[in-house]
């Protein structure tokens, strides 16, 4: 999966400046901070904010992961995905919170069952630290629904 992926520039973790080559630090730290396994992806930041995702994830879960985290900081308004993968997993769907939002819902949505909501909240860890505790603009990773497959 290669594109853009849009974020809410209003929302997220505030961790201060995030463009140029200070911002280029402070994201990749807060990727290392969050335990996502970033050998071989290079996170490079324009001093206009682009962020650019490129190189070899070890998994196209961890490259989403990574995107996502990223994207979820407040300030950056869209992430360019240029990331390869070592895996041929499949690429999650992406789902903004809107007001009204819970992860029940958002299983509801994508899966057909609240009660899925589990797996949503733990392909989102560690960004989601409760499953309780999501806000408006955050983008979460819907995994693909493996459930029909025998």
């Amino acid at each position: 999966m290669f594109g853009i992926i849009d974020f809410a520039t209003n929302a997220g973790k505030k961790l201060g400046k995030i463009f140029g080559k200070k911002g280029q630090k402070t994201l990749e730290k807060e990727v290392n901070d969050l335990g996502l396994e970033s050998d071989g992806v290079d996170i490079n930041v324009s001093d206009d904010g682009e962020v650019v995702i490129s190189g070899k994830a070890v998994s196209q879960e961890m490259k989403e992961k990574i995107l996502v985290a990223i994207g979820n900081i407040e300030g950056v308004a869209s992430v360019k995905d240029e990331a390869e993968t070592a895996d041929d997993g499949a690429a999650s769907q992406f789902h903004q919170v809107v007001r009204g939002d819970t992860l029940w819902a958002v299983s509801k949505k994508y899966y057909g069952k609240g009660s899925r909501y589990p797996e949503i909240f733990e392909a989102n860890r560690p960004m989601l630290s409760h499953p309780d505790k999501i806000y408006v603009g955050q983008v979460l990773r819907i995994p693909a629904d493996n459930s029909a497959k025998v």
